[in-house]
């Protein structure tokens, strides 16, 4: 029986603020996220109070925390998910965490289901000192795979994590144009790529390597080779998260990412058109086939904004969360495209994205803010998902 995140943004209705209120009308519940028999809960305390407001002392964000805990886990067991792993979080007004609360599945690891994870990725090494791995993918060119990365990075870096981005299209990467790194210089000390950091956010691109106007013509193993080099050979240093951002289609590269780095999972790029959505279909079977957590679908292009202020559905608004839901996966969200965009990154100052004032309007700001949050609490599940089944409850 499902268990949506509408209903338990009901049942959390009756939980008080001490401040007075309740914490759904004050608006502290940042973000829901369910997946089978794991959801997440973010709240921020002080919501509606003002950047400037004091976060209350650590006992009351705890009590608040183990009677949301205690609400959303007897809700699940009315829905028949028992045992049933939860995440409750606080957060302060920039999204950095205050105090989170994780509940585990009261299961014995011999009654627990066996991990989805194929022998292609479980074997993988990851990166030391990055956390999470993150590959952005799509079936097909054309959708605006690159700028979702390149956007997504910078979001996440808004929320105080640690971000590295790295340019995994060998043969035709787009970190330098729209990063603006056309005019700064590759370093390398002792053998080890040295990455820019730009946008708040560390970067590595093959497109700094090679000269600019000259095709790579490289056969699989060349390519290989050069993306092992990126990753492996870069100084990346301490990272929450690394997006890679993968050429199109299921060929060389994203098989050979797959197979032989660890990833925290995969998000698959999609415009809302059919034609689309079939590829999309391809690359999110290619990496559960290889034992690859899909962390949801983005629908890029979802709407077109005139200059008018007016929205245009030129593709089909809608076909991305439709195919999404028809495969069982999390839709993260979607993004509008409009002029400011364009420019934005034709520019090399995907920053200004996210400013209201110079990204069109306030449609694309909150799409990729929400996006960004969307991520964190599937990475959460994810990591719930492969952490012990022992029961813990922890609060740090």
């Amino acid at each position: 029986m499902t268990l949506t995140k509408d209903r338990i943004k009901e049942t959390l209705a009756a939980v008080s603020h001490p401040e007075g209120g309740d914490i759904l009308s004050r608006g502290c519940i940042i973000n829901i996220a369910v997946c089978d028999t794991d959801a997440s809960v973010r709240l921020c305390y002080t919501q509606g109070m003002g950047a400037e407001a004091p976060q209350p002392p650590r006992e009351t964000l705890s009590s608040l925390a183990k009677l949301i805990d205690t609400l959303v886990r007897s809700l699940a067991k009315e829905h028949n998910l028992d045992p049933f792993g939860l995440v409750v979080e606080f957060v302060d007004h920039a999204g950095n965490p205050v105090l989170r609360l994780k509940s585990d599945p009261k299961s014995s690891a011999e009654s627990a289901p066996a991990p989805k994870q194929a022998p292609q990725n479980a074997s993988a090494s990851g990166v030391p000192g990055v956390d999470n791995i993150i590959a952005v993918g799509a079936g097909k060119g054309g959708v605006g795979k690159s700028t979702v990365a390149v956007n997504l990075a910078i979001a996440l870096a808004r929320k105080g994590r640690r971000v590295g981005i790295l340019d995994g299209d060998i043969y035709g990467p787009s970190l330098p144009t729209m990063l603006g790194l056309q005019t700064l210089d590759q370093n390398v000390i002792d053998s080890v790529l040295q990455p820019f950091m730009v946008h708040g956010v560390k970067s590595i691109t093959m497109g700094k390597l090679v000269e600019t106007d000259k095709p790579l013509i490289w056969r699989g193993p060349m390519a290989h080779g050069a993306f092992h080099q990126l990753i492996e050979r870069t100084e990346w240093g301490e990272l929450d998260d690394l997006i890679i951002d993968l050429p199109p289609g299921t060929g060389d590269v994203p098989l050979t990412l797959a197979q032989s780095v660890k990833l925290a999972g995969a998000v698959i790029v999609c415009t809302p058109q059919k034609v689309a959505q079939d590829d999309a279909v391809r690359a999110t079977k290619m990496f559960e086939s290889l034992g690859v957590d899909v962390l949801g679908a983005v629908e890029n292009m979802s709407y077109f904004i005139g200059d008018d202020g007016k929205e245009y559905d030129i593709f089909g608004r809608g076909g991305a969360q439709q195919m999404a839901q028809r495969l069982g996966i999390p839709f993260l969200g979607s993004i509008p495209i409009n002029t400011s965009l364009r420019q934005n990154m034709d520019s090399g100052n995907p920053t200004k994205n996210f400013d209201p004032a110079t990204a069109g309007g306030e449609q694309l700001p909150k799409s990729l803010e929400q996006l960004a949050d969307q991520l964190i609490a599937q990475l959460t599940l994810a990591t719930m998902h492969r952490g012990a089944k022992t029961p813990t409850l922890s609060i740090s």
